[in-house]
């Protein structure tokens, strides 16, 4: 506790010994160093939050426009009349026959859920055709047992959609979806 008088004491001997003009260079040089502290701690990070807000609040418009859409699109689904089971079979059949091409196989698994066979399906093709089912047929992904496939170029349905640019290797999947079919009422 005798440190601190100690020290002050010492600071204010060594002030007394300095010559008017050293004093007056020690006061501006610490002013410069609070105002340069008061920069980097206090302004700096508040100008920047403030310039970065616009972009965050745009961003999160996006963002919230995006999940008004989505909440738009289940409450029609929810308003829409539950298919029976076999419309709900023959729909996925035929999406899968046309969103996923001639190789996919689509069998039952029991209950109320349908088996889909992907051989070298591109992943673009497989989110659409998934949208698709689950918006025609209100069914939805049970399981997933998807593997890579082989890169190669797209082909079959849906190829000419394919967003990526000429020459560039779409990923592809090969295996089985179980989707779950609506309940029966």
């Amino acid at each position: 506790m005798n440190r601190r008088p100690a020290s002050k004491a010492r600071l204010q001997t060594w002030w007394a010994t300095l010559a008017p003009r050293e004093r007056r260079l020690a006061a501006i040089a610490a002013a410069l160093v609070g105002v340069a502290l008061l920069w980097w701690v206090a302004l700096a990070p508040a100008l920047r939050t403030l310039s970065a807000a616009p972009a965050a609040h745009a961003a999160l418009d996006a963002q919230l426009q995006q999940m008004a859409s989505l909440q738009a699109q289940a409450r029609a689904l929810q308003g829409q009349p539950r298919p029976s089971r076999e419309d709900a079979l023959r729909g996925i059949e035929s999406a899968a026959h046309q969103g996923l091409g001639p190789e996919a196989q689509v069998r039952a698994a029991g209950g109320d859920a349908v088996a889909v066979g992907l051989r070298s399906v591109p992943a673009a093709q497989l989110a659409e055709w998934l949208s698709q089912a689950r918006a025609n047929a209100r069914a939805v992904p049970r399981e997933a047992h998807l593997t890579r496939a082989q890169a190669s170029a797209p082909s079959g349905p849906g190829a000419a959609n394919a967003t990526a640019a000429p020459g560039v290797v779409q990923p592809s999947w090969q295996g089985t979806l179980v989707m779950g079919l609506p309940a029966s009422r």
